[in-house]
Parts: C-alpha cells; structure tokens; sequence
C-alpha cells in the first residue's frame, strides 16, 4: 500500500469532500479519485459511496478509518521526532491561541517543549479575536492552536483534535435564557452579534449565521472585535453570541446566562501554520498537542457519570 493512498483515504474520510481534500494535498480532484479507486481495488471493497451532491463512508470504510488512523499518526509522530532528534532543536517557536481552552493545553504543552529542549525559546500569545490569520502570515507566530474551519490556501491544517458543543451567550433576563436548552430555529429570536475585522466569511458565517435552517431571517446585532467586549454587549442586551461550551465555565459573567444549542454543529480545534514551513519545532508541538488533546478526550471518556 502506498502511502499516498492512506494519506489521501484519511484525509477524505476527515473533509468527506474531494475539493477541500485535493486543496489540503496539493493535487487535482481527478489524482485523488484515482488514489481512492486504486486502494479501494487493492483492499477489494468500496470504502466510500458517492453521489453528485455527497461522500459518506462504508461501514467497511470506517472499519479501516477507525483501525489505521492511530497507527497512521504514530509513524507519523515517530519520523516527526526522529528527525527532529537528527536536526536538534533550537531558536525561537511563536504559538498563538485563540481561546482559554486552547490556551490552557497549549500552555501544558510549551513547558513540556522548554525541559525536551532547553536550548528552544517558546513565546506563547492569545490570538487576535476579528483577525485570525495575519499575524500567522506576518510570521509573529508560527503555529496557531484555533477553531476549524480553515480554508486559506497559503496556510496548511492539520487534522481535527478535538471538539465541543455549542451554547449561546444571551442576557440574563432574555427570555431565552430561561429555556433549558435551543435549537439553531431559536435564533431568529434574538440578535446574533457581528464578528469585525479581517474575518473571512465562511468563518463568519459559521459564528454568526444570517439564516436558520429553516430559512428564518436572524437579524444582526452590534460588531466586537474582542470576546470581553461581546459579553459586555451580551450582557447589555444589544445581543446574543455562540461560543464553545467551555466559555461558559471560563468566562462567567453577571448579566449572562449560556444555553445549550442541542443542534449546532460542534467547535471543532486544529492547528494551523505555513504551509511549508513545518519545522522540527512546529512538528514537536503539533505532536505533543496531539498526544495532550486525545489525552483529555480519554479522561473525558474514561470519568464516571454523576
């Protein structure tokens, strides 16, 4: 099996879509389906159906998905340290966050890095909130521990390394803070506020949609371009916000109350760089992210239920 294959099986079982995983390979669609058909002769079966409109995965599909991934990503790591080991690593790694919960395993992860190598200095800085990507470009960062998705053809992702519900910040005395839970159709009752800055829109429209699903208007509230400046006009009144669930135990705030979106999609968190300059220090972080983040995902797995 050729390595190109499983890396372009992975990528599309992740994207489920043969454009956005050509762009992540650098190859055109028609390279793609031919590695897909080619290891799917090899293996026998089809791994994948698809239609005109969509791509899912064959219960066999996920089978092999759910097998390989984990030893997919242990060579990967390996070669990763090896030659990290070969080359040493030194000079000076700039990570960005661009949420406490991010910034919390990022943290962890920078004081591993310093005792591996004590000759790397690590510069660790809460991202610009309404400008996600310029200062990655600028190069006053190297990596960025974020929320997916990322669409930015200079910029490479890696795989999706975990993820969360979604809740929606709203006053206290709206009445949809009174409702135990929402649905995505519960926003045509209030006014989402509007992400200002440099933000592009498929960003933008996944913070702060303009439509139910259902095809309800939701009306636009007041720009932020800060977190502690949306909560502000959240507690006002002048809005609501959706935000990861983990907001609401990391930034409590009189006035606010946070309700569940049972039907949200989820915050999904990856790392993001230049593409083409993962270095050895960019590779060792990504790889302790990794390991700290299924880390967390199997205690969470593993807790007891109260």
């Amino acid at each position: 099996m050729e390595r190109d294959e499983l890396e372009c099986f992975l990528i599309l079982a992740e994207e489920l879509h043969f454009g956005r995983t050509a762009a992540r390979m650098r190859l055109s669609r028609a390279r793609v389906s031919q590695l897909i058909q080619r290891l799917e002769r090899r293996l026998g079966a089809p791994l994948f159906e698809r239609t005109s409109r969509t791509v899912v995965l064959t219960d066999l599909g996920a089978r092999f998905r759910d097998e390989v991934e984990p030893h997919h990503r242990a060579i990967e790591a390996a070669v990763a340290r090896t030659a990290a080991a070969a080359r040493g690593i030194g000079g000076t790694l700039r990570v960005g966050f661009s949420a406490p919960l991010t910034g919390e395993i990022a943290m962890r992860v920078v004081d591993d890095l310093r005792a591996a190598y004590p000759e790397l200095t690590v510069e660790i800085c809460e991202m610009a909130f309404a400008d996600p990507f310029t200062r990655l470009r600028d190069r006053e960062y190297d990596i960025q521990f974020m929320e997916l998705p990322v669409r930015e053809d200079d910029l490479a992702k890696g795989a999706t390394l975990m993820t969360e519900g979604r809740m929606l910040a709203v006053a206290a005395d709206h009445p949809l803070a009174a409702r135990p839970w929402l649905t995505m159709e519960d926003l045509a009752e209030t006014a989402l506020l509007q992400m200002e800055g440099d933000v592009p829109e498929y960003r933008r429209e996944v913070q702060t949609p303009r439509r139910t699903p259902g095809g309800r208007p939701i009306a636009a509230g007041p720009g932020f371009t800060r977190l502690e400046e949306a909560l502000m006009l959240v507690a006002g009144g002048k809005g609501a916000m959706l935000t990861g669930a983990h907001t609401a135990a990391y930034q409590p705030r009189p006035g606010v109350a946070y309700v569940q979106v049972v039907d949200a999609p989820p915050v999904r968190y990856g790392l993001v760089w230049r593409a083409g300059e993962n270095t050895a220090a960019v590779d060792a972080f990504a790889d302790r992210v990794t390991e700290a983040t299924r880390s967390r995902s199997e205690a969470r797995a593993l807790a007891p239920v109260a």
